[in-house]
């Protein structure tokens, strides 16, 4: 199949743009015209740089290829995953087939991160334009509730949100999360009380796992899509393998860095899991996350969700930090309930004693204002480390 130019297209944010980008993306999927890489209107760094690339380099990528997404960036450089039509029509479809057919969706999440970009081809399988969540002011519950209100009420209706999101619209109105048929939750780690939170509140949450190399996620609630395999190589590492994988990877000067898995290579990823005694996959962390305290490594992931749970805990993020003992220190990074309440360190190693072992219990907590999130809705570790370097004064 001939090569295909690249062109980079600002994200939509109105009903107005959605239209207009769907539009455009319909013609990359049906491979009439350019791929397209979308772009914060925002003005970035990393945004600006796919501006130049796509304008004064001109990339051309394959036919095959109809996206261009970055990477969240969460843990490092964002890279740039080609992502074929046919990955990403095929992700839509099994969406569509495990949620129970085709409805329509309320956009919530930035579409220059691949959950959002999906909601959009989704709703192009649909037949259906989605309407998307005001962020003007930020994320508010107000403004996902005028979303919901304006959906077609003659088909399921559906949402696609991150964790936070979710505790947020729980606590300010969970009305307008029981108006969707389902809602999908990823982007981070999903805690056990959030899941009640939802049960009780009579919610229908699915928790799912993937990445912007797989067209977000291929595994809901700890079992794969139709046509995905899963397995854990022998460090514990995920390995997937079927129809959404990508093609490969973009470099900032036009060529590509390596050649895709294809669907019958395993492609190993950088999130540690495990599987229960029914065989549903569990994530436990990243590689590039572990934390490696007296010898025994100690995977952040899992403290913050038994962390997360502390009545006095907003947010928490888990970090090492160097110890001339331990050789890293488990260190706790809260975003308290209430200024005039922040937890103790004390009291989250009970909280937690039962939950983890010794081991990972935290040995130092940091209390900040607030923890640094990418557009993604995941902690955005990079700076946070950054911050944390710049005044240690805390620890």
């Amino acid at each position: 199949m001939p090569s295909r130019p690249l062109v980079a297209l600002e994200a939509p944010e109105s009903s107005a743009e959605v239209s207009s980008f769907l539009r455009r993306l319909d013609v990359a999927l049906m491979g009439n015209g350019p791929a397209i890489v979308p772009v914060d209107r925002r003005p970035s760094g990393a945004d600006e740089a796919l501006r130049r690339l796509t304008t004064h380099v001109r990339p051309r990528v394959e036919g095959s290829v109809a996206v261009v997404m970055p990477t969240s960036g969460s843990t490092g450089t964002p890279r740039l995953v080609k992502l074929t039509a046919s990955a990403m029509l095929t992700s839509a479809r099994s969406t569509h087939q495990a949620l129970g057919g085709p409805g329509n969706w309320v956009l919530a999440l930035p579409t220059t991160h691949v959950a959002g970009m999906q909601v959009l081809v989704r709703s192009l399988v649909a037949g259906d334009e989605p309407v998307p969540v005001d962020r003007t002011d930020g994320f508010t519950a107000r403004a996902f509730a005028t979303a919901v209100d304006q959906l077609r009420d003659d088909r399921p209706r559906y949402a696609a949100l991150v964790p936070t999101q979710v505790g947020r619209l729980l606590e300010d109105d969970p009305g307008s999360l029981r108006a969707v048929e389902a809602v999908l939750v990823g982007g981070g780690p999903v805690t056990e009380t959030l899941i009640a939170r939802g049960r009780e509140a009579g919610v229908r949450l699915v928790v799912t796992y993937g990445m912007t190399e797989t067209c977000g996620g291929v595994v809901y609630d700890g079992r794969p899509l139709p046509g995905t395999e899963v397995s854990l190589d022998t460090w514990g590492r995920i390995r997937l393998r079927g129809p959404t994988l990508f093609n490969g990877y973009l470099g900032r000067g036009g060529a590509d860095e390596a050649i895709g898995p294809g669907i019958d290579t395993w492609f190993t990823t950088a999130d540690l899991g495990r599987f229960t005694d029914d065989g549903r996959l569990v994530v436990v962390g990243r590689t590039d996350d572990v934390v490696i305290t007296g010898g025994v490594n100690v995977a952040p992931a899992a403290v913050e969700a038994a962390l997360a749970d502390h009545p006095d805990v907003a947010q928490v993020c888990v970090v090492g930090f160097p110890d001339p003992r331990w050789g890293q220190r488990v260190t706790a990074v809260v975003q308290p309930r209430t200024d005039d309440a922040p937890p103790t360190l004390d009291s989250l190693r009970r909280f937690a004693e039962n939950r983890l072992p010794a081991a990972a219990l935290p040995r130092a907590l940091i209390v900040v204002p607030g923890i640094p999130i990418l557009p993604s809705g995941k902690p955005d570790r990079v700076a946070l480390r950054t911050l944390l370097a710049a005044d240690p004064s805390d620890r």
